[in-house]
C-alpha cells in the first residue's frame, strides 16, 4: 500500500541508465521519499523519448552515456518536444565541457552519481521548485572557466582580452534581456570581484553597480549571482 500523504505533490521521477543495477539503486533511494515515485525506467535515449510521448514524467534523471541515443542528445530533443519536463544529468564525468554541453541543450540540472542519496534527493526537489542545480564539485570547475569570460557587443567586438585569452564569450542577443552595462557587469561577477573593484573598473559608483546586480537578478529571476551566470550558459548567452 502507498504511505504517501495525498495531500502532498508527488514527484513523478523516470530514471534513464543503462545500467540495470543502477536504477534499482536509486529507485529504493527515491521511492522511499514521500513526495516522490519512479514511474519508469529507460535504457537508452531513444526510451526515454518514447515514454515521455505516453507518459509525463516531471523530471527525468538522465545518464550522459546511454547507447543508441546518448543523454545529451535525449535532453535536446526532450525539452524540444516537452518543455516542461525537467532534466537532471547524472554522470561520472565532471568536466565542465560537459555540464556547459548539457545546459546548452537544455539540462536543468547536472549532479554526479558519487554524490550521496541526501544530497541527491535534495537536488531533485530544487529542480522540481524550478531551481537549477550543479554538484558542488563541478560548480567550482565552472567558475573558473567563467573567470575568463568576455563580452561580445553586436557588432562583435570584444573586450580589451585578445581572443586567446577569453576561453568563455558572453553573446548579446534578442533573447538576452541584459543592457550592455548590466552583461558588463555579469562578467565581472563572474570574475569573482566584488561591487566596489567593479565600480573601479567600470567607472561608476559602488551605489550603481549594486542597482545593475539587483536588475540582472530579477531579470533572470535567480536569488544570487552564481545561478545568475549559470544560467547565462544555460539560455546560450554564454558560448565557449
Amino acid at each position: 500500500m502507498d504511505n504517501r500523504d495525498s495531500g502532498k505533490t508527488t514527484i513523478k521521477v523516470l530514471l534513464a541508465d543503462d545500467h540495470q543495477l543502477f536504477r534499482e539503486g536509486l529507485k529504493r533511494i527515491l521511492n522511499m521519499e514521500d513526495d516522490m515515485e519512479v514511474i519508469g525506467e529507460c535504457g537508452d535515449g531513444i526510451q526515454v523519448l518514447e515514454f515521455c510521448n505516453e507518459v509525463k514524467p516531471d523530471i527525468v534523471l538522465m545518464d550522459i552515456n546511454m547507447p543508441l541515443e546518448n543523454g545529451v542528445e535525449a535532453t535536446e530533443k526532450l525539452r524540444g518536444l516537452f518543455p516542461d519536463i525537467k532534466v537532471i544529468i547524472l554522470s561520472i564525468h565532471d568536466d565542465e565541457s560537459y555540464v556547459f554541453e548539457t545546459l546548452r541543450k537544455g539540462a536543468n540540472g547536472y549532479l554526479l552519481k558519487d554524490m550521496e542519496a541526501e544530497s541527491l534527493i535534495n537536488a531533485i526537489r530544487s529542480v522540481h521548485q524550478g531551481y537549477a542545480f550543479i554538484h558542488p564539485k563541478v560548480t567550482g570547475k565552472l567558475i573558473q572557466q567563467l573567470r575568463r569570460m568576455t563580452y561580445v557587443n553586436e557588432a562583435g567586438a570584444v573586450n580589451e582580452r585578445s581572443d586567446k585569452e577569453a576561453g568563455v564569450k558572453f553573446v548579446g542577443g534578442e533573447n538576452n534581456p541584459l543592457t550592455r552595462r548590466e552583461a558588463e557587469v555579469l562578467r565581472l561577477m563572474a570574475e569573482g570581484k566584488s561591487n566596489k573593484m567593479i565600480g573601479e573598473f567600470l567607472f561608476i559608483s559602488e551605489k550603481t553597480v549594486k542597482n545593475h546586480v539587483s536588475s540582472i537578478l530579477q531579470k533572470m529571476e535567480v536569488d544570487d549571482r552564481t545561478q545568475a551566470v549559470i544560467n547565462a550558459i544555460k539560455y546560450g548567452w554564454v558560448t565557449l
